[in-house]
């Protein structure tokens, strides 16, 4: 027998065994491994990395979440958490020697407690079945992923996700109150409270965000807000970028916090309107949406100075939404930037990552510059209040090259955040997709707390394994390879 042919069969007993055990305690129909079966399970949102997973494990309750976590520990067998799959850095890509624990069975919202403003839910639940949810107590959940129709909970505190309207209500992380959590050992634990604080270490913060390596999260105590009174956007048209960019920094300046406040250059609006119809310019370089919502007095006041400080800035035109379904379609525009991309190009690469608000312009005209590099288009959107980036590489996998050339594209974006002060994600998270740019924003002692921190929740790295934190000897190894305007990175690390 070859050595293949060898590695084939233990890799078949292995599987082999993992179903028996798994069937001990869940129905046939859950535990799925024929190839058929599981293959719907190899990617997330980022599609360009795929992986057939070697089990696929669906329950239904705690009590099996509990037993196939256990089970996993005994066996030594990596377990990789899975909500709805719409996630974009590649967090919930299997691994084809372990279990993918798909949490698809819980889509419950357990209780909601109309007084205390709060409400129970299991990680299953879309982000939008939420507000829809409480929507005839006149109450919502704020963070607003452009996925929310489709992405789930479980999936939005595992990316700490936002939304358009996070400037002012926050991201996941500043709207759940506590969460209920599977270890890899199988047991339970519950973390923050629904008090104002909770004792010892905020470890609510510390999971949130953790993309799946520290626990499988198995329900959500999220806080509710009450519906604004009224609410209303500009949207202001630029012709020059740099002018766009001044004008967000003076809307902050001005101490006005937006709801909303969101950017998209000329590409993307194009690409936008073809595709939605949300009524935006395409003749002009950028376009801005900001909007103001509370009370009617509040509104048109905030709307009053928004309209000064963008026609000072350089606006030539600026358009108040006239009525609700008006807001609406600015907002339906923006929220379709994805999929547009996907509407005129074969495949896109949407990317991820945070920079002071005072270098957009800077970054954009950088990022344009970059396109003539790698000889690919780039449409730009941003959470432009919190300088949150998403440029869209447009690119065709079936042209040889052209996906590794719009990974380094990518990769030179995530750097120039760096460069300007910023950070490598925003709320993507860092997946398989980021894992290399962690080597160039951190150091060697600042990873090697970061595996600290995952020892002392997952001793044997069976949670998520490859995913977010790289290893030191990864580093090195891209360190040697990579060296970039004659620095090299990770100088402190040996080289291979």
């Amino acid at each position: 027998m070859t050595a293949v042919a060898e590695q084939i069969a233990v890799d078949f007993a292995r599987q082999r065994d993992v179903v028996d055990a798994l069937r001990a305690f869940l129905p046939k129909s859950s535990v799925l491994f024929d190839h058929e079966d599981v293959k719907p399970y190899e990617c997330d949102g980022l599609t360009a990395y795929r992986q057939v997973p070697m089990v696929v494990a669906l329950p239904e309750a705690e009590d099996q979440v509990c037993r196939i976590l256990k089970l996993c520990h005994t066996l030594k067998v990596p377990v990789v958490a899975r909500g709805a799959g719409t996630g974009l850095s590649g967090g919930a890509l299997p691994l084809g020697n372990g279990v993918l624990l798909s949490l698809a069975k819980f889509t419950r919202i357990v209780a909601i407690d109309e007084r205390a403003r709060t409400a129970r839910v299991q990680p299953g639940v879309r982000n939008l079945a939420i507000s829809d949810a409480v929507a005839p107590l006149g109450l919502y959940y704020a963070p607003d992923p452009s996925s929310q129709l489709a992405c789930s909970i479980g999936g939005n505190v595992a990316e700490n996700s936002g939304g358009i309207h996070c400037l002012k209500y926050g991201l996941t992380v500043h709207n759940i109150l506590k969460l209920r959590v599977a270890t890899i050992e199988g047991e339970i634990v519950e973390i923050g409270s629904e008090a104002l604080d909770a004792a010892g270490y905020d470890l609510l913060a510390l999971m949130t965000g953790s993309e799946g390596l520290l626990g499988v999260v198995i329900e959500v105590t999220v806080r509710l807000l009450p519906k604004p009174e009224y609410a209303q956007v500009v949207m202001a048209a630029f012709d020059d970028i740099e002018k766009a960019g001044q004008a967000v920094a003076e809307v902050i300046a001005a101490g006005i916090v937006p709801a909303g406040f969101e950017m998209m250059d000329q590409a993307a609006t194009r690409a936008v309107e073809d595709f939605a119809r949300a009524g935006y310019r395409t003749d002009v370089a950028a376009v801005l949406l900001c909007e103001a919502d509370g009370t009617r007095e509040e509104v048109a006041d905030d709307i009053r100075r928004i309209q000064e400080v963008m026609e000072r800035s350089g606006a030539v035109q600026t358009e108040v939404s006239r009525d609700e379904a008006q807001r609406l379609r600015f907002w339906a525009g923006r929220m379709a930037a994805f999929p547009a991309a996907g509407a005129i190009s074969p495949d896109y690469y949407c990317m991820d990552g945070t920079i002071p608000r005072k270098h957009l312009s800077t970054v954009l005209r950088r990022i344009s510059e970059l396109e003539g590099k790698y000889g690919l288009r780039c449409a730009n959107v941003f959470h432009a209040g919190d300088g949150n980036l998403h440029p869209l590489i447009l690119y065709d996998a079936n042209h040889p090259g052209e996906l590794a050339r719009t990974e380094a594209f990518g990769a030179e974006i995530l750097e120039l955040c760096l460069e300007v002060g910023g950070t490598i994600t925003g709320e993507h998270g860092v997946g398989v997709e980021k894992i290399n740019s962690m080597c160039v924003q951190f150091k060697a002692a600042e990873l090697e707390a970061f595996h600290a921190v995952k020892r002392a929740f997952d001793e044997h790295g069976l949670l998520n394994p490859g995913k977010a934190v790289p290893t030191l000897s990864r580093c090195a190894e891209f360190g040697r390879m990579h060296v970039h305007s004659g620095r090299q990175k990770f100088p402190d690390l040996p080289r291979f």
